[in-house]
């Protein structure tokens, strides 16, 4: 149930994001979830893609620095306190969120997120224990 998600490390100047997201785009990979986290220097580009095999093997034949992170996808009620319900279920399984962000579009009437635990197989046990929808790979080339 976890996903794969692409970390690209990126110089941070002017038009290194649009190298990126050209090279894939012109590579038919779409992209379904991205956040990008910055320093003076450096930033982060983490993306969810519909061909993530591809897009690293692309990304590095580029001399792109680029990683693979699980990542694990789920489905939050979308309505006021949706999300905390879904993080209740977390805290209460003692997992640890390293970070998260959504996804570029949905699926349903529900909001998908993206998750980074400290350890994945708790996270995805609990998830499922409480009811909660887990969004698989198949489902992500899909949208």
């Amino acid at each position: 149930m976890k996903i794969m998600q692409i970390s690209i490390f990126l110089e941070n100047r002017k038009g290194r994001l649009h190298e990126v997201t050209s090279l894939l785009g012109n590579n038919k990979i779409n992209i379904r979830a991205l956040n990008i986290a910055e320093t003076g220097d450096f930033g982060v580009m983490r993306l969810v893609v519909d061909k993530p095999q591809e897009a690293l093997a692309l990304l590095k034949s580029k001399n792109f620095v680029a990683s693979t992170t699980d990542i694990v996808a789920i489905e939050v009620a979308d309505k006021p306190g949706g999300l905390a319900e879904v993080l209740k279920t977390i805290t209460d399984n003692n997992v640890n969120i390293e970070y998260m962000y959504g996804f570029v579009e949905k699926r349903s009437d529900q909001a998908l997120l993206v998750f980074r635990f400290d350890n994945a197989d708790n996270a995805v046990a609990a998830l499922k224990q409480n009811g909660i929808k887990i969004v698989t790979e198949s489902e992500i080339k899909s949208l």
